[in-house]
């Protein structure tokens, strides 16, 4: 089966727009009944430590430290490197020609996305505020990160339901300052949850990702190369101590974006091309279209040009983006949205999960709107035209939507045993914080759109 054949039918799902955000909610809740149901909650644990193997030989590709990855394991270490993968080629792309591709239109939203990740961090400290971010001294201070998270699919989603109300320079606002949050969150994940550091093979995982520059700029445009070359570079760094998300980005920022034909030249050797195709095509039983065999060369010398005119970095995110939204992320979602009910006391919920849900719904809105006014301020630049100081504020609140990010965070947060029981807390938090930013947000930049039209 060609990976096309796989991928279409998916390709068709976002064509129709068909929100991937429904179906992340649906695998989250999902887990959360399951995990709270006595009778097959035992299977849902069962299934998360069901082992994946791909064995070749003495080798099994899908093991890391010797051991054999479970399915939490793989969605975490390895499918989820296709969503940073995407993330990566997302960022390039706006840094290129988006919201991201010029200094005076970039700093804004980072501006405010730095706000967004500075104050949360603020607001969790708080509450749980003895030591430092990966402290084993402090334990439940490693989650101080979580609340830095936008999830922009959410965020987005949730924008949408208000129409056409929405000014352009809002939506573009959010979408930009998600990218700049994501950049640094794969940031925070860099420096914060690397662990014993195998200099070694983060060498070779550099020498890869050489070699992948020098093609590009060689002129290879075929993805199946970069699929090779992502698929090495995460070998070496599952094994470096360097989390293997970093992989998917560092690969997508050096996949070529100019593609092999200009839009021009294609044009020309199209006509050129259409000149040596037959006026009238030979027919049998009056249906199927036939060229002759000469001819056939010249369709495929057509549809390798218009293959060549798109972009590598176009064309690879046009691929993953399907599979990253309807297979990888609601899987990820219901491996670890598993939140337990049971035995949740009020003394552990004015821990972890109260400093989450202050960071996401307090820390998050406050960040993005104060550095984002005292910017437009100091630099005399003002606010975007159609965005208000009332409608950025609502505008924020939609920032504290944090679900995918905060929960891989807070997976690599509390990985260690030692640590292991604030996991389902930090989760608990991350509902209720993403669920009650999502909700004021909505009402709150309705009411505030529908103010300022009738006004």
């Amino acid at each position: 089966m060609k990976t096309g054949q796989f991928i279409k039918p998916l390709q068709r799902l976002y064509k129709r727009r068909v929100d991937s955000s429904v179906l992340l909610f649906l695998a989250a809740v999902a887990a959360v009944i399951i995990a709270n149901i006595p009778s097959v909650s035992g299977l849902y644990n069962q299934l998360l430590q069901y082992p994946i193997m791909v064995q070749i030989g003495e080798f099994n590709i899908f093991s890391h430290a010797g051991e054999t990855m479970t399915l939490l394991d793989f969605t975490n270490d390895v499918l989820m490197v296709l969503f940073f993968l995407q993330v990566g080629l997302e960022i390039k792309q706006e840094g290129l020609v988006g919201e991201l591709s010029t200094l005076r239109r970039a700093v804004f939203p980072v501006v405010g996305a730095i706000g967004g990740m500075i104050v949360p961090v603020l607001f969790f400290l708080l509450v749980v505020h003895e030591g430092l971010l990966v402290c084993h001294e402090a334990p439940a201070s490693n989650g101080m990160a979580i609340p830095m998270a936008t999830d922009i699919a959410f965020a987005l989603a949730v924008l949408s339901l208000l129409g056409k109300r929405v000014p352009s320079s809002l939506k573009a606002f959010l979408a930009s300052l998600a990218v700049a949050d994501d950049i640094g969150g794969i940031l925070v994940i860099a420096i914060f949850y690397s662990t014993h550091l195998n200099l070694m093979m983060l060498l070779w995982a550099a020498l890869c990702l050489g070699a992948i520059y020098l093609l590009g700029r060689l002129g290879v445009r075929s993805l199946l190369v970069y699929y090779i070359g992502a698929f090495v570079v995460w070998t070496f760094f599952l094994k470096s101590g360097v989390h293997t998300t970093i992989a998917g980005v560092l690969v997508a920022f050096l996949v070529p974006a100019r593609p092999k034909l200009s839009t021009d030249n294609m044009a020309d050797r199209m006509r050129t091309m259409l000149r040596l195709l037959p006026e009238s095509e030979h027919k049998t039983r009056g249906k199927n279209v036939l060229l002759p065999h000469q001819q056939i060369a010249v369709v495929h010398s057509m549809a390798q040009d218009v293959r060549g005119a798109v972009s590598p970095v176009q064309r690879m995110e046009q691929q993953i983006t399907p599979i990253v939204h309807f297979i990888v992320l609601p899987l990820f979602a219901f491996v670890n949205a598993g939140v337990a009910f049971g035995g949740v006391s009020i003394e552990s919920l004015v821990g972890v999960p109260l400093a989450i849900v202050l960071g996401l719904l307090l820390g998050k809105p406050l960040g993005i709107f104060l550095f984002s006014i005292v910017f437009a301020k100091l630099s005399k630049g003002g606010l975007p035209q159609g965005m208000t100081t009332t409608n950025l504020l609502a505008l924020s609140c939609l920032g504290g939507i944090g679900f995918t990010v905060a929960l891989f965070v807070s997976s690599l947060s509390y990985a260690q045993p030692e640590v292991a029981h604030f996991l389902n807390d930090a989760k608990i938090g991350i509902f209720t914080g993403s669920i009650l930013s999502g909700i004021l947000g909505y009402f709150f930049l309705k009411a505030v759109l529908k103010h300022e039209h009738h006004g």
